[in-house]
């Protein structure tokens, strides 16, 4: 905080308003000694002087932002903080939109002043991850304008080279919701030429300094500055500034704002194109007719150039040598020379990257605008070109400082002369101030009928031959008698001699000095024309970006128009800017640059006094010491302060000027400090507001106090209102609970009485009646109550329904084990029960078959338990699937319970041959299967019985009753993969179609009939027989032999 001391030192004084005396001299003695005591930033009322210390000073903390936060201007040491503070929380609180505009000369440090404006505010407003993101957004936007848009001149090692403008958007609470950036002016001429000692743009001394081996070997460029003849014209290198930092800062900066990988890609990819034209060399040669011809003299250039924007070399070099002219209906074809070939080159690659840095420009403002239909606040930030004098001046410097002079036209009109205009509507009387009024020099520039821009646009529309010649005459016999405008024409009619004013010169006395300007490339630089060819050979490429930059480049959309002038485009931009600022509370930083040679800490007196004259500084702190630092309507005054005055708060029921007069009456100001106009209430000292502001805060405290006390007041009653019904409740419930709890024992206690009166009576009557009888009658109650307990217990114990899970809960007592396990049995039976009524017809058929198996089957043969997870099929021919068998289903005629195929063993032989099997609910038919024609049928009650092995194998014999018409044949031998199936089909059809049930022997050893006598067949178990089935071998006419694996 500053004290009073050093505000009123004569040597250091930190407003300019409490100067004294007043003079030019003693403001540039008090800005030089600050300026020597690093106290940079000075005052003049709200107006903040920034004298730029070519160095970094440590006032830019986190301390420093916390320090200027939320308070009053006039309370702190004066700061660049203390205007955008200021600024936004007039914006926030006061609901205005607001606009800093810094002004100053090139190198004056306007940038980097504007770069502090956009970081203090985002270091103030609120947080949050989407605030922060579009925070970071806007910050970011900065790099990447820079390294596009900045260059190194002369006086400034990053003189922006181009206007900007940006509009930071706020929601209703203060926080950043987006931005629009506006640009004006790029000096594109740059792209091919500047003065010795300066650079091009930043960015492609980045480019070549930052990309990495890959990128400039994709981009086909080389890391060589002086290899590139838009580079080589001055120094490449700059002290104190990191090329490839700069490069890799910028390309994080844009992933911030939202470009894509490709976008970054594209826009390298057109700035190497521009980098290349410039090496893009012509050679003259001569036509059969002897007019002169250019052509390209070194074809690598272009054809890498063509490579990368996806373009024929042949169109190129076309549009570069060559010019289409039409003439009427005709179109003719003529060439170039090379100096009208090098201009086409060059007007090339300055256009490309014009509009390459106008797509910039809205390709950010895509990311960081706000979206249509939301209300919000602005504050408007102005970075733009200072004023210009050089030693020759051009179309360039006419136009930034024509820009400077509507700027400094702004600052005259709403700090100085709105100042007295408003003082004379007031009715409020004091002493005029004589001040410049610079209109004179806008209208001349700017002028729609006689203006310089209007008789430059003129001349270059002019049918015939045009040049600056033409146009400087215009201009001598117009604004001949002009107390602004003289050249060597005007100064000869008014003999006046003056050697520094040359012949083709012209020199108007700006507002910041006389400056001369010379004509040359005047008509060219304000026509910037583009030859169709051209145009159209870049919309033909197929790289996307660089085709959509030439719209007018598309054969479908030739326009003969001409396009609008340079000049007119920027006259017409400045004054939408100029519309812009007016509807904004304007706040101003004026930038000074302390010395030519940007040495650090170094102050030039005569260099500052000139800036201090033309910055008309000195009337600006004439016009705030004869009037008032503070002004407001009489509704908002009244509205803000209404609180410091019994009598005004909280409602006033006068009108707005009465309620001020007694509010400020109550306060005791001293008369000379308040002065009341017709709308409007006037404070002269910055001070006596500064008071009014601490008053309002204390009351503010003590009215937020109060509000605190009322509502900590009605929470508390709220909070014992429901305490005390919740307290009630609770008694309610409490009392109740203790009357049922106290009815309860009542209830328990006479419940005990009665059942100790119940028994006395009872042992009486027992004594009486009972004795005998008392032990049986007691042990059959006991027994029931406890039978009753367990079948109770057991009913909510029940085991699982899977027939599967065979568990049972134990009998609780050894007199229940019986009772225990026959439940058990009856209940796995009820299970099973009820398992089988859920079975379809098909799975209960094929259960019962497998149960038929089991029972004949099992722990008495081992090939049992490898047919349990088998399925029995029934059908493994497939009869109904299969045509050939349809005759064999047709003979067999009864239904087919099963049909397979078997190999039947021949008797005398033993070897076996296949058989198809069909048993049916009435026969046993063997068949041919390659005929499919029956060799044997079988009726079922021809069977006596069957005989199988106790081994794994499928050896089964059908032994048949004598009797039969088949029986003479003997018995029948066979080998079956489906034996357990088969024999426990056979049993289920014969015991159903016979009742009778089939007679089953399973051994080693038994007797079969053949047709020649009976014979004896013994299985072996032999290693000898393999997998494919048991090997029968006869021995002797009586005996066999089996073996099975």
């Amino acid at each position: 905080m500053e004290d009073a001391a050093p505000l009123l030192d004569a040597e250091a004084v930190a407003d300019l308003v409490l100067l004294d005396p007043l003079t030019e001299e003693s403001l540039l003695q008090t800005l030089q000694e600050r300026f020597r005591r690093r106290d940079i930033y000075t005052y003049i009322g709200n107006v903040v002087i920034s004298v730029n210390p070519y160095q970094s000073l440590p006032i830019y903390t986190p301390e420093k932002v916390q320090e200027y936060h939320e308070c009053n201007f006039f309370a702190v040491k004066p700061h660049i903080y203390a205007i955008a503070d200021d600024a936004y929380r007039s914006l926030r609180d006061r609901d205005r939109d607001q606009c800093i505009l810094i002004t100053g000369e090139s190198g004056a440090g306007k940038t980097e002043a504007s770069k502090l404006v956009m970081s203090y505010v985002a270091a103030v407003s609120s947080k949050g991850e989407e605030v922060n993101k579009v925070k970071e957004q806007l910050l970011q936007s900065n790099p990447v304008l820079e390294a596009f848009g900045n260059a190194k001149t002369a006086r400034n090692d990053n003189s922006s080279r181009f206007g900007k403008y940006m509009d930071v958007e706020f929601d209703f609470k203060g926080e950043p919701l987006g931005g629009v950036i506006s640009n004006y002016l790029l000096e594109k001429s740059r792209i091919v030429r500047h003065v010795k000692g300066e650079r091009n743009f930043h960015i492609f001394y980045q480019l070549l300094a930052g990309g990495s081996a890959q990128l400039l070997q994709q981009l086909k460029l080389r890391q060589d500055c002086g290899h590139y003849g838009y580079l080589n014209q001055g120094t490449s290198s700059l002290p104190g500034m990191d090329d490839a930092a700069n490069f890799r800062a910028m390309q994080d900066a844009m992933k911030v704002i939202g470009f894509s990988a490709a976008e970054v890609t594209a826009l390298l990819e057109v700035t190497a194109v521009v980098l290349k034209l410039g090496n893009v060399q012509l050679s003259s040669s001569f036509q059969a007719s002897g007019m002169e011809a250019c052509s390209i003299a070194e074809p690598r250039e272009l054809q890498e150039i063509c490579e990368l924007i996806g373009l024929d070399p042949g169109a190129l070099e076309q549009a570069l040598c060559s010019r289409t002219v039409k003439a009427r209906d005709e179109t003719v074809l003529t060439t170039l020379t090379v100096p009208q070939g090098y201009y086409g080159r060059d007007a090339l690659a300055k256009n490309i990257y014009s509009r390459l840095f106008d797509w910039l420009v809205n390709r950010i403002n895509t990311s960081i605008q706000v979206k249509s239909g939301e209300q919000r606040k602005v504050m408007g930030v102005l970075d733009i070109y200072g004023f210009e004098i050089f030693q020759d001046n051009g179309f360039e410097q006419f136009i930034i400082n024509y820009c400077n002079e509507k700027l400094q036209q702004i600052f005259i009109l709403m700090t100085l002369k709105e100042e007295q205009e408003e003082y004379v509507r007031e009715g409020i009387q004091w002493t005029p101030v004589e001040f410049f009024d610079n209109s004179i020099i806008c209208n001349l520039i700017e002028n729609s009928t006689s203006g310089i821009l209007a008789m430059l646009d003129e001349e270059c529309l002019r049918p015939g031959v045009v040049n600056e010649d033409t146009f400087l005459t215009k201009l001598n016999q117009l604004f001949a008698t002009h107390k602004h405008y003289e050249s060597k024409e005007t100064q000869n009619a008014r003999r006046v001699m003056d050697t520094s004013l040359p012949a083709r010169c012209f020199r108007i006395h700006h507002y910041a000095g006389k400056v001369t300007y010379n004509v040359t490339g005047f008509i060219e630089k304000n026509n910037d024309l583009l030859f169709r060819d051209l145009s159209q050979a870049m919309w033909a490429a197929r790289h996307a970006l660089l085709r959509s930059l030439f719209p007018e480049g598309d054969p479908q959309k030739v326009s003969l128009k001409l396009p609008p002038t340079a000049g007119f485009q920027f006259k017409s931009s400045v004054a939408m800017l100029m519309k812009n600022l007016y509807s904004k509370n304007p706040n101003y930083i004026r930038c000074i640059k302390p010395n030519d040679t940007k040495s650090a800490m170094v102050f030039t007196p005569e260099l500052v006094r000139a800036q201090v004259r033309y910055l008309g500084l000195l009337e600006n702190v004439r016009v705030r010491r004869a009037g008032y630092a503070f002004r407001q309507l009489y509704g908002p005054f009244l509205q803000r302060y209404k609180m410091l005055s019994p009598r005004t708060w909280p409602r006033w029921a006068g009108s707005d000027r009465e309620g001020a007069e007694v509010l400020l009456a109550d306060l005791a100001y001293p008369k000379e400090e308040l002065a009341f106009g017709h709308t409007k209430i006037f404070i002269r000292s910055p001070r006596t507001l500064f008071d009014l502001e601490r008053r309002r805060q204390e009351r503010v405290a003590q009215l937020v106090t109060l509000i605190q006390k009322m509502v900590r007041g009605w929470r508390c009653r709220t909070q014992y209102q429901l305490m005390r019904k919740s307290q009630i409740l609770i008694s309610a419930w409490f009392r109740g609970h203790a009357q049922k709890n106290r009815y309860k024992q009542m209830k328990r206690s006479a419940l005990i009485l009665q059942a100790y009166a119940r028994g006395w009576k009872a042992r009486r009557r027992y004594r009486r009646y009972f004795r005998t009888s008392a032990s049986s009658f007691l042990a059959n109650f006991i027994y029931r109550r406890l039978v009753c307990r367990y079948l109770l217990g057991l009913a909510k114990n029940l085991p699982p329904l899977s027939v599967l899970d065979r568990t049972w809960p134990p009998a609780p007592y050894k007199f229940l084990g019986d009772a225990d396990q026959e439940l058990k049995s009856i209940f796995y039976r009820w299970k099973c029960k009820k398992y089988r009524d859920q079975l379809p017809p098909s799975r209960r058929a094929q259960l019962q078959a497998k149960l038929c198996a089991s029972e004949l089957f099992k722990d008495k043969k081992t090939l049992y338990s490898k047919s349990v997870q088998q399925p029995f099929r029934s059908d493994y021919l497939g009869l109904k699937q299969n045509p050939k068998y349809q005759k064999l289903h047709a003979v067999a005629k009864d239904k087919v319970v099963m049909a397979d195929t078997v190999r039947k063993v021949n008797r005398a032989s033993g070897k076996t041959v296949p058989r198809l099997l069909l048993l049916t609910t009435e026969h046993l038919v063997l068949a041919d299967p390659k005929t499919a024609q029956p060799k044997t049928v079988l009726g079922l009650g021809d069977i006596h019985s069957v005989s199988v092995t106790r081994f794994s194998d499928g050896f089964l014999v059908l032994h048949l009753k004598e009797v039969s018409t088949v029986g003479a044949k003997g018995d029948f031998l066979l080998v079956s993969d489906h034996l357990i199936e088969l024999v426990a089909r056979l049993h289920q059809t014969l015991e159903a179609t016979t009742g009778q049930a089939l007679t089953l022997h399973i051994t080693d050893k038994f007797s079969t009939r053949f047709p020649k006598g009976d014979v004896s067949v013994t299985v072996v178990e032999s290693p000898k027989a393999g997998p494919d089935g048991p090997i029968c071998k006869k021995k002797g006419s009586h005996k066999m032999e089996v073996l099975v694996h």
